[in-house]
């Protein structure tokens, strides 16, 4: 049967972004009995001491008298109350904030949360006003492309370009000159540190950010599901910054609980209780055994510790290892420019007047065993042309050192002959 979908039907029924190419990449893996070193996935790596954390709590909660209440009854729209109690009670020591229980609400992943978020704040007012969702600096994730109902609401902005031509690494900035915060912005969006770059925005620049938007009562949602305390996968220092008309968003799905969706938002009281009652149409609450063992987690401190002594210490090392082998493998003499290593799990590489495109390229790396992912589909929002956008890749960092090494080398050598 095929069906008669509505304009928002066929919008939701699209796959956008990263999510196209990986029918493609699934299809290939599916039948290559282990031929190809698979760089594209963003599926954490299962490590045995975050698995162990993990299987300690649940243990826990299986043994306690909560059980039937958690997993058995019906829970509140803004979250499982003891998680909520232990992220004011965290937040409040660890940032010396003033939280309480009407700033926090947990949602079924963070890319529920930022649907809530778009659909609340952008798209058409009762008054037929287009308010537009603003990513201020390009290339973004993917993933909020699919975000809003509206899709003409959705704008980026290009970077400025801080290039390093000596050591071939270059980082992406905002370019306040172009950026445009007004009374038609519904909210701005980002992600700190940034998949698929490894951006991380500087402190002063997140705080101009939120300057520019607060006398229009601009929400400033921030991504922050690579940040810390968890799963702290930022490579160098970050403050995360809270108040006023920011909504600062968190995920477990990098601190080991992807399949438990677990979305964290803390920001001012009615801004949340917007967004809660977005939630209660939507699905009336999140999933709670997930919720039930990240409380514990939280509350005893041991999940910010094993993120920062685990989580960050090996992918900070796998990033390590492309920039080592790129050093070594690509041609000095050739324009590339690896992003620098801020964060996240993966690695940014630009290809400056690129001979082919990234699509292209990323058929040839197919033929030499290596999936990576084209950096095209990173730039939702953004409608100039610009021929940065078909000129890089992106790397994911979830492989092992002798593939990442591997790849990196094959990837060298077909460059070099693009080139």
């Amino acid at each position: 049967m095929q069906p008669l979908l509505t304009k928002i039907g066929d919008r939701m029924s699209q796959l956008t972004g990263v999510r196209l190419i990986m029918k493609d990449i699934k299809e290939t893996l599916k039948d290559s009995k282990g031929q190809y070193i698979n760089l594209s996935t963003g599926n954490p790596v299962i490590l045995p001491e975050v698995e162990q954390l993990w299987r300690k709590y649940t243990q826990e909660l299986l043994d306690s008298a909560d059980y039937g209440k958690v997993v058995c009854r019906y829970g509140d729209s803004q979250g499982y109350e003891p998680l909520i109690e232990a992220i004011v009670t965290d937040f409040n020591r660890r940032y010396k904030l003033n939280l309480t229980h009407r700033h926090i609400l947990i949602t079924p992943g963070s890319q529920s949360l930022y649907f809530y978020a778009a659909n609340a704040f952008g798209g058409y007012t009762s008054g037929e006003k287009l308010k537009q969702i603003v990513l201020p600096l390009s290339p973004e994730y993917t993933g909020y492309g699919g975000l809003t109902l509206q899709p003409d609401a959705l704008v980026a902005y290009k970077p400025a370009l801080e290039i390093d031509e000596a050591s071939h690494r270059f980082k992406y900035r905002p370019d306040f000159s172009q950026l445009k915060i007004d009374e038609n912005t519904g909210c701005v969006m980002f992600s700190r540190p940034c998949n698929p770059t490894g951006n991380v925005l500087a402190d002063d620049e997140v705080r101009k950010i939120a300057t520019l938007a607060e006398p229009d009562n601009v929400p400033v949602i921030i991504d922050s599901a690579y940040g810390p305390p968890f799963p702290s996968l930022n490579f160098t220092a970050m403050t995360p910054l809270f108040g006023g008309n920011i909504i600062h968003c968190m995920s477990l799905s990098k601190a080991g609980l992807p399949g438990e969706r677990i979305g964290i938002a803390i920001g001012d009281p009615q801004l949340i209780a917007a967004l809660e009652c977005f939630q209660t149409n939507m699905c009336i609450h999140s999933p709670r055994y997930g919720q039930a063992i990240a409380a514990r987690a939280i509350a005893s401190g041991e999940l910010a510790e094993v993120a920062e002594a685990v989580i960050r210490p090996y992918y900070q090392h796998k990033f390590v290892v492309v920039e080592s082998t790129l050093d070594r493998a690509m041609p000095a003499s050739l324009p590339w420019f690896l992003h620098r290593g801020e964060g996240a799990i993966f690695a940014w590489l630009w290809l400056q007047d690129l001979p082919t495109d990234d699509w292209k390229l990323y058929e040839e790396l197919k033929k030499v065993g290596v999936i990576v992912v084209p950096g095209s589909t990173f730039f939702p929002g953004l409608r100039a042309e610009w021929p940065h956008k078909h000129q890089c890749i992106r790397i994911s960092l979830t492989a092992t050192d002798e593939e990442i090494a591997t790849g990196m080398q094959r990837l060298a050598k077909v460059v070099e002959g693009v080139y």
